[in-house]
């Protein structure tokens, strides 16, 4: 009985899930046919490329057609490469954006000359974009294209999937430039296409990286009297982090308490502090946002959920090197001031640095 309510529940999260990049393909469609591409702003990655040649042939299915063909390189490297399920739902999104360009109907929300409403084009198409892109991302899949190096370099080098789409734009805004160059003739049009891209581009990556945080880094602190029961709560709701425990006594009052330390992501925060205050009510806890953090610290690829255990991926330098998954138990507690690991560690990768290495000052 258990065992069949647990198996509806999955069946449930997982319909809700592909419900989801569902309508984020279905976004982010709308997105590119109502607002950036009436724009003709150059868009990132291999999109970018088959933009501005469909630009230059004024070709919308050129774009459509070129679009689909790069998505197919890319899912094959994201079969190859990334975990299976942010493969299968990828493509899923992918599906979607390229049947609901060839099916949507042709309307028109903002004359898309530069002195009429192209900023506002520009602006909600990038809103839009972003939103969808989040979206699916939080549902373990992407909308495709820099997306999935996105995901890819993001796991590898520990950076928000934004800044690597930032990266992209770079290449295909060249080659936006230089075929806006040889349509036109002009250096004017060219630099206010140059322009509006950059608006573009700022607005999606920023709109990304506001919404989705798995690869945004937060340190908590937890002052408390009941550290091993806090310990507990940390390991039981996070499998895959560990905590440190430092000795500690008030200033005023000389009273004596433990530190409670980690790192998670700042899509784990919630879960954490909810297992936190469950755990000690009484607790004191405060939490910061960190700017950089060892490599071998370890985040979940994108196609796991927030509670799965380190493993064997394609990916090196995120903290998911074979060698350093071997489960292990310790049992160790604070003494005479110094921070020990008093959790079971679920991997060498999982463990927040050393005090001595700054965890406690910002920078990890």
């Amino acid at each position: 009985m258990k065992s069949s309510w647990a198996s509806r529940r999955l069946d449930r999260r997982v319909a809700m899930d592909y419900a989801v990049i569902i309508g984020a393909g279905l976004l982010y469609a709308a997105a590119l046919k109502y607002f950036v591409l009436p724009s003709s702003v150059i868009l990132t990655g291999t999109e970018g490329i088959a933009a501005a040649l469909s630009y230059y042939f004024d070709a919308y299915w050129l774009f459509v057609f070129l679009y689909g063909a790069f998505q197919a390189a890319l899912l094959s490297f994201a079969k190859l490469r990334m975990p299976p399920t942010f493969a299968r739902r990828s493509l899923v999104t992918v599906a979607t954006v390229i049947v609901a360009l060839m099916l949507l109907p042709s309307l028109r929300f903002a004359a898309p000359e530069p002195e009429n409403e192209r900023i506002l084009l520009v602006l909600f198409g990038g809103l839009l974009a972003g939103t969808a892109k989040a979206m699916a991302f939080r549902r373990r899949g992407s909308t495709g294209d820099e997306d999935i190096l996105g995901a890819y370099f993001a796991m590898k080098y520990l950076k928000p999937v934004g800044s690597i789409a930032v990266i992209a734009a770079v290449f295909s805004t060249a080659f936006g430039m230089l075929m806006a160059l040889l349509k036109h003739g002009e250096f004017e049009p060219v630099i206010n296409t140059l322009m509006y891209t950059c608006i573009y581009i700022f607005a999606s990556a920023e709109t990304l990286n506001n919404l989705y945080h798995r690869f945004s880094l937060t340190a908590v602190d937890v002052v408390s009297h009941r550290s091993k029961q806090v310990g507990q709560a940390i390991v039981s709701s996070l499998p895959h982090r560990t905590f440190i425990v430092q000795d500690g006594r008030g200033g005023h009052s000389s009273e004596k308490f433990d530190l409670v330390r980690t790192v998670v992501t700042k899509e784990e925060l919630p879960t954490l502090l909810r297992a936190v205050n469950r755990a000690d009510p009484d607790s004191f806890h405060y939490h910061f946002e960190l700017q950089g953090i060892s490599r071998r610290y370890y985040i979940p690829p994108i196609g796991d959920s927030l509670d799965s255990k380190p493993h064997r991926t394609g990916v090196s330098g995120s903290g998911s090197e074979p060698e350093s998954h071997r489960a292990s138990k310790t049992e160790a507690s604070a003494t005479d001031g110094q921070a020990v690991d008093s959790s079971p560690s679920h991997s060498r990768s999982s463990s927040p640095t050393p005090p001595d290495a700054g965890m406690g000052s910002g920078e990890a």
